[in-house]
């Protein structure tokens, strides 16, 4: 089974063709197509091929299929028996990806 794994938005991300996956908010529209040159690590199944740091001519292309804000998280800070207590929330923004191909 052949995949990859690449960086974006300052975290990293295993694929293979047909994965659906949710990375840091994109500048891309619905339906638009992305190019990912970033690829750490690459593998088909028979090779392997781990880039310093990237692997050259690498590269994963994926399909935007939705633009979204992920659940609320609350950071709650508490301090006990001083009446102190504060919460604050926010909500990530999110782009839908599915990967189209990976290609070496």
């Amino acid at each position: 089974m052949a995949y990859a794994i690449f960086k974006t938005g300052g975290k990293q991300y295993r694929v293979s063709e047909g994965d659906k996956i949710a990375v840091e908010r994109l500048d891309a529209s619905v339906g638009d197509e992305t190019t990912f040159s970033d690829v750490l690590f690459l593998s088909d199944g028979d090779t392997t091929t781990v880039g310093s740091p990237f692997v050259d001519g690498a590269k994963v292309v994926a399909e935007v299929v939705d633009q979204f804000r992920d659940k609320k998280v609350i950071a709650f800070k508490y301090k006990r028996r001083k009446g102190y207590h504060r919460r604050k929330g926010h909500r990530r923004q999110l782009t839908k990806l599915a990967i189209k191909s990976i290609t070496a």
